[in-house]
């Protein structure tokens, strides 16, 4: 028998206040990763791919969409956005 993640991922947040902490602090980060991976694969690319136009390397894609940068740096993440024809917005918070 298969369970669902989502419906693990629910019930843990809803029974485990230290998870439910950690989750929300790893939050900005895990939708930055989920966005990234969105354009790629709208874009039609390859990690590959976007490396090249990105000239760095798979690994350094890998690990932005990984959340295996921790902090990615601003400029990171726009050369990442421009690579897959796209551009960073940054609206206030609230």
């Amino acid at each position: 028998m298969t369970i669902p993640f989502e419906k693990v991922l629910e019930e843990q947040l809803a029974t485990d206040p230290e998870f439910r902490a950690e989750y929300e602090k790893q939050k900005p980060l895990n939708d930055l990763v989920i966005a990234l991976i969105k354009a790629r694969k709208k874009a039609g690319l390859t990690q590959e791919q976007v490396a090249a136009r990105m000239h760095t390397t798979q690994s350094v894609v890998a690990r932005l969409e990984t959340g295996g940068s921790k902090k990615p740096s601003l400029e990171l993440v726009a050369r990442y956005a421009q690579a897959t024809g796209n551009q960073i917005t940054i609206s206030p918070m609230g």
